[in-house]
């Protein structure tokens, strides 16, 4: 069995979407200001990539390639005492599994030492650089603070000639380390501290990967990032906001010096997800102090450890359309990430059944020694795309211990005393006894009778189990591990601790748990090592790239399926298994699962006459559901946020459904007035969705960007170009790109899979960025798919 990929990759078949960035580098070749675009991706070698990363490496090499430009691999190798040759191959091994393509591109920094050293001789003999003998503590304390000016140093009207003196006595190696720097001379007194005579050059004793020991002297990150821009014409210098304040330092130092050409820098947001670090030194920390197993470990955000964990570059790709370029920082939810993976595997993984947590079962009714084949296909809703495969039904089976309850509670859907379920792709099992081992009580097998299905696919007995379990035979399952990875986290920003705490106290001890007993159906007996697989009922799983052996699978957990249990559950039922296992890599218990909802008329029962009645008039005068009736009755600050909307858009439904759903959630602690949208902003909002301005799922980004920044929903929808598209001719560009793009799905559809309509509107819809009107996508693929 082979892993099933899509027909065709998001990243070639989507129409790439509009960014602040790419409207710049439009611009400036529509004004002739250059005439092909460079871009580069410049990473230091002093640690692996991660998904923060991505996103730029994504940006940069996309948009060189949108352009029809190139995009250069350099490494900013300055720092010889963090940097090795592991972190170079790394690095290059995760840019090109990304589908960065550099071709002959391929830089360092160090390349350029003689002629960066060259450069700062030019800074000294211009009268704009300096040699510094000040300590490090002086120089901090001479700098000043962001509403006081720095005072300058002693040595700042060092002659041209004691200065390029010093340097070169530097270059030579006569200076211990801290003994002198180069400092570019500019304004002590700068609004923007970066610009208060910085270091540009400093003395470092450590051998460096691809120099050796040629040099001890070596630029910072400011002045050589700057000037390998110029050197190879790089044309669009783009970077995170973290260095909006080194923008002014950069040009300084490209305008006061006679360079090869004159590049420009742009920041965009990084990406900060939820449950993660991203820092490079706490990723550090976490693989030195033995926290993982390394770099690739699959709870890492590394790109390496999301590779082994079985994540896809185009998962990754398309996270980073989803959350698109924008120009201020914000916390991405690490969910909207799992959707993606999530969808991303739902078209690649065949589906089988494993049983990570073995009771066994024997069907008394059922012959010994009697074996049979049934036929299960790989893609149960869509059969013909990857066809079947053999599943043996004998008289002794494994299925999963969660699946039994001696006392379940109501509408507890799988096995129980007395109960009948079925089992997928076979018969029917009932029940009939438990036994237990003597010692410790422990529910070891279950006894049960098997009855075969009907034609019309009922049981013999006329009844209709709801529940439905996955299973393997235990004569033909094959042993194998599997590894339940979780988020690596317990909170959402772990970085952010109180003083005297560290981010590692907030690390999830049940982030990893380790199976050993686990049972797979045969047909895994000869999978490859990197093969997706979709465990049905289970999640997502990857065979392991490192730990897997002939006979021996290793399975990852790559992103587990949702749980419908847990909403119907009033309480979690305890498990019939013996309890987990103690110690780090025991998993931690779940969360309380929600109770189910009570009737309206329960509810409104529950409500004092005066909101009931209040809940009544809502329903009868303005058309509002009741459940959503009971919820603005009951909550004064909903229902006048409500009220404020509808007073600025006529839409009483619709600013109830926005009102409930999409904001109360937001409220937790806080009261609705500490909202930071108002019913004027809301009703502004429902305004551009129900003229068509804006699609719905642009509009919850839009409520995001509000409820982060404040602001008019019509001036972000204005500034950030997302207006929603009904223009004809643009939408049928598209849907022909993404139909021809999938010529399997369009040959199933057209046979009678209509479900697949989703599939392609889902498409289009990401091919346009979400701006795309829904309607006008429906009926164009309704008369080009008909």
């Amino acid at each position: 069995m082979t892993t099933q990929s899509p027909r065709a990759s998001d990243a070639d078949s989507s129409v790439a979407a509009s960014n602040f960035i790419r409207n710049i580098i439009a611009e400036d070749l529509a004004a002739g200001r250059h005439t092909r675009v460079v871009t580069r991706f410049p990473p230091e070698p002093n640690g692996y990539l991660h998904i923060g990363h991505a996103k730029s490496i994504l940006l940069n090499f996309g948009l060189a390639a949108d352009f029809g430009g190139a995009c250069h691999m350099r490494f900013d190798d300055t720092n010889p005492a963090a940097e090795d040759m592991e972190y170079v191959e790394s690095i290059l091994r995760d840019v090109r599994w990304l589908g960065g393509d550099w071709g002959d591109k391929l830089f360092f920094a160090s390349d350029y030492f003689e002629r960066l050293y060259a450069f700062a001789v030019e800074l000294i003999q211009k009268g704009r650089a300096y040699v510094c003998s000040l300590s490090e503590a002086e120089t901090r304390e001479l700098r000043g603070t962001v509403t006081e000016p720095g005072r300058e140093s002693p040595y700042r009207n060092r002659s041209v000639a004691e200065s390029l003196d010093l340097f070169a006595r530097m270059r030579a190696g006569e200076f211990p380390e801290g003994a002198h720097v180069l400092r570019a001379k500019i304004d002590m007194a700068a609004p923007n501290m970066k610009m208060r005579d910085p270091p540009i050059y400093r003395i470092k004793r450590a051998r460096h990967y691809r120099t050796g020991d040629a040099w001890c002297v070596y630029p910072l990150y400011d002045f050589a990032h700057s000037l390998s821009d110029a050197i190879e014409g790089i044309t669009h210098s783009i970077c995170t906001l973290e260095f909006e304040n080194n923008r002014e330092l950069y040009d300084w130092i490209v305008e006061h010096l006679d360079v090869p050409s004159r590049p420009r820098q742009y920041e965009f947001a990084r990406l900060n997800l939820s449950y993660t670090v991203m820092s490079k030194r706490k990723l550090l920390a976490l693989v030195k102090g033995g926290l993982v197993t390394g770099w690739d470990d699959p709870r890492m955000p590394t790109i390496a450890g999301l590779r082994r964990r079985g994540v896809t570059p185009e998962a990754i790709r398309s996270f980073c359309e989803e959350i698109g370029v924008a120009k201020t920082n914000s916390m991405v939810d690490i969910a909207k990430f799992e959707s993606c993976v999530r969808d991303d595997l739902n078209l690649r993984a065949p589906r089988v059944m494993a049983v990570l947590r073995p009771l066994r079962v024997v069907l008394e009714n059922y012959p010994e020694g009697q074996v049979e084949e049934i036929d299960a296909p790989y893609w149960p809703e869509d059969v013909p795309r990857e066809g079947s495969r053999k599943v043996p039904l004998s008289r002794v089976l494994y299925i999963e211990r969660d699946d039994f309850l001696e006392d379940p509670p109501k509408k507890w859907f799988r096995l129980a005393p007395g109960q009948q379920v079925r089992l997928r792709y076979a018969g029917f099992i009932t029940c009939r006894e438990v036994v237990r081992n003597e010692a410790t009580g422990e529910v070891v097998e279950l006894r049960c009778t098997y009855d075969r299905p009907t034609k019309s696919g009922e049981a013999p007995d006329g009844r209709k189990p709801k529940g439905t379990l996955h299973w393997v035979s235990a004569a033909h399952a094959l042993p194998a591990e599997v590894r339940l990875y979780d988020r690596l986290f317990t909170v959402e920003r772990p970085d952010a601790v109180e003083e005297g705490k560290d981010f590692l106290e907030n690390l999830n001890p049940g982030s990893l748990v380790v199976l050993s007993g686990c049972q797979v159906e045969p047909s895994l007996s000869t999978v490859e090592k990197g093969s997706h697989v979709q465990f049905e009922r289970q999640g997502f799983f990857f065979v392991d790239p490192v730990d897997s052996a002939p006979g021996a699978p290793v399975f990852n957990r790559t992103v587990a399926l949702k749980d419908s249990w847990s909403r119907l559950s009033a309480e979690r039922p305890a498990r019939a298994a013996e309890p987990a296992p103690a110690g780090p890599a025991a998993k931690a218990p779940p969360p309380e699962p929600r109770r189910e909802r009570a009737p309206f008329e329960e509810r409104l029962a529950r409500l004092d006459p005066a909101r009931a009645e209040k809940a009544r008039h809502l329903i009868e005068t303005r058309g509002i559901p009741g459940d959503d009736a009971v919820v603005l009755a009951d909550d004064d600050g909903l229902l006048r946020l409500f009220e404020e909307t509808v007073a600025a858009h006529d839409n009483p439904r619709g600013a109830a459904n926005w009102v409930i759903h999409s904001l109360a959630r937001e409220l937790k602690d806080r009261k609705t007035g500490d909202l930071p949208v108002s019913g004027a902003q809301l009703g502004e909002l429902l305004a551009l969705i129900d003229d068509g301005t804006i699609s719905g799922k642009i509009a919850k980004d839009v409520l995001a960007e509000i409820m982060q920044h404040g602001g008019s929903p019509k001036a972000i929808v204005a500034q950030r170009g997302l207006r929603q598209v009904a223009d004809e001719g643009a939408l049928e560009r598209i849907v022909d790109q993404i139909i021809a793009g999938h010529p399997g799905e369009v040959s199933r559809f057209r046979a009678g899979n209509s479900k697949l309509i989703g599939f392609f509107v889902g498409q289009v819809m990401k091919a346009s960025g979400g701006k795309a009107n829904p309607d006008l996508v429906n009926t164009l693929l309704a008369r080009k798919l008909a």
